[in-house]
């Protein structure tokens, strides 16, 4: 009968329009489901023999080792990096407090996937591998159902005996009740497609918040790290014969907007260069606005706050990199890296 339908040589019972769209709008959902499924697992793990091995262990019904992610991985190098180079150096700690935030991020990672594996993935796999492989199976089933009544036509109409005829249109009763029977089936089946786009859809849902609640962590981690970077001044020689006996606990983590901006010539480098150069050949006295705070590392220097306003002047034979600050009836040496001279 399959063979004569595809000559053209046999007439084909067609299923009923409502019937036919469901059977389409099932095959559209299938056809989707699988590509956002599978883009999702590239989105959520970019290795492709990383989303191989997971396969395999799941297949196997085994737990895949645990491995450092990507964001972990490269804050434990920058972690590592900064104790080898010395936690008490500028760069050293700034690696390590960007290694910290990585490892955060390479956490957050993880949630994300466990989150959108579990609220999102696993329905949508649970749809292709369950519920549309029954409904292939109840398809295939009214497929054959179908081929046996239009046989049992075929038959019937070749049928020329009575005797022959009347068991013809006997085997027709019955194939034609067999074959509605598993047209209604298959109909309750394709329906429940409307219920799947709606549990689907709040498993949408899920997967929105658990990427809001991931990009909002991440945000705040860099947001943090930003803060803690930039609350570190900006350290540079202003000539390459600085005296060693400036302390050590001035050199501090680099801000990287300030280093970059510090390292640049520019027309407000110049005038802080031109002012601090008068200050030093006169013996006047400037106001000057402290950029960041600053801890005093012996007795002879003055502990800075960011944003109060000190009077600063040169003193004979003072290092290149220092001006004598006072603050009421304090003094002490001051770096000139955390003043902005006032007009």
């Amino acid at each position: 009968q399959f063979t004569e339908e595809k000559l053209g040589q046999a007439e084909k019972t067609e299923l009923d329009a409502h019937l036919e769209n469901l059977l389409s709008k099932a095959e559209c959902t299938k056809l989707w489901t699988e590509k956002i499924m599978k883009q999702t697992e590239v989105l959520l793990q970019p290795n492709p023999n990383a989303r191989i091995e997971e396969f395999v262990y799941e297949k196997l019904d085994r737990k895949a080792p645990s491995r450092m992610n990507n964001p972990e991985l490269l804050g434990q190098y920058m972690i590592d990096a900064g104790n080898e180079f010395g936690p008490g150096t500028a760069y050293g700690n700034a690696l390590i407090k960007c290694g910290e935030t990585q490892k955060r991020i390479g956490t957050a990672d993880r949630e994300l996937i466990q989150t959108s594996a579990i609220n999102f993935l696993t329905p949508l796999r649970n749809f292709i591998e369950g519920d549309y492989k029954t409904i292939t199976k109840e398809r295939k089933l009214l497929q054959n159902k179908r081929l046996d009544l239009d046989a049992a036509k075929t038959r019937l109409k070749k049928a020329k005996v009575a005797e022959a005829r009347a068991a013809s249109e006997q085997e027709v009763r019955i194939t034609q009740s067999e074959f509605d029977r598993q047209a209604e089936i298959t109909r309750l089946l394709l329906e429940g497609i409307s219920s799947t786009h709606a549990h689907h859809l709040r498993c949408l849902n899920d997967f929105v918040e658990a990427q809001m609640t991931y990009y909002a962590q991440c945000y705040q981690y860099m947001l943090d790290l930003q803060k803690q970077l930039g609350s570190f001044p900006s350290t540079f020689l202003s000539n390459n014969n600085q005296s060693s006996s400036a302390p050590v606990q001035s050199v501090s983590a680099p801000s990287v907007l300030a280093s970059a901006s510090a390292s640049l010539p520019s027309v407000s480098n110049s005038i802080v260069t031109s002012g601090i150069s008068e200050l030093k050949s006169s013996s006047g006295s400037r106001k000057a606005r402290v950029l960041y705070d600053y801890d005093a590392a012996n007795s002879s220097e003055l502990s800075l706050l960011a944003d109060e306003v000190i009077t600063v002047y040169s003193i004979p034979g003072m290092d290149s990199d220092w001006l004598m600050g006072e603050r009421g009836n304090q003094k002490g040496k001051v770096p000139i890296t955390y003043l902005e001279l006032l007009n």
